[in-house]
């Protein structure tokens, strides 16, 4: 049955094949032509390729998602000065002067912890505050008792009895 099939179109078959081995040949040339009109451009184009490629691959080693991201809870210690029967009477009265002069209760806990010589950066991190804060509290502190540095203002609250 087959047999006779492929004799019965015989030559419809030959033609096809034959259309398809001219057609396949036509192909060959133009991608031929393509290639040698075009070489430097295709060229050109597989080096673009092949760093582009290589640009995606070396940022994906580079870059790596901070996915192992930890967070750290410090806890530091906040100390209290005990509050002691004898002492409520003078420390009522320096309350009283710096009331006088203005001071903040933030400015106060900022000159004690001065007068204890802690640096700007110990005074943030004692009173959770930051280094910023820490100056502008300063420099109303120097503004309200009249002077310029740490020293100096340490000294004339103490003359003042605004701290022990």
């Amino acid at each position: 049955m087959i047999r006779r099939f492929f004799y019965q179109y015989r030559q419809i078959l030959l033609y096809s094949f034959s259309l398809v081995v001219v057609l396949v040949l036509l192909q060959l040339l133009q991608y031929k032509l393509v290639l040698t009109a075009h070489a430097y451009e295709l060229y050109i184009l597989c080096i673009a390729l092949l760093f582009t490629g290589l640009g995606i691959w070396l940022a994906l080693k580079l870059v790596r998602p901070k996915s192992t991201i930890k967070t750290v809870v410090v806890e530091k210690p906040v100390y209290l000065t005990p509050n002691l029967e004898n002492e409520t009477a003078l420390q009522g009265e320096m309350k009283a002067r710096r009331r006088q002069h203005g001071l903040s209760s933030r400015e106060t806990e900022v000159l004690l912890l001065m007068a204890g010589g802690l640096s700007n950066q110990e005074i943030a991190d004692r009173l959770f505050l930051s280094v910023p804060t820490i100056k502008t509290h300063s420099s109303n502190l120097f503004e309200k008792l009249e002077v310029k540095r740490r020293t100096q203002a340490v000294e004339k609250a103490r003359q003042l009895k605004l701290i022990a």
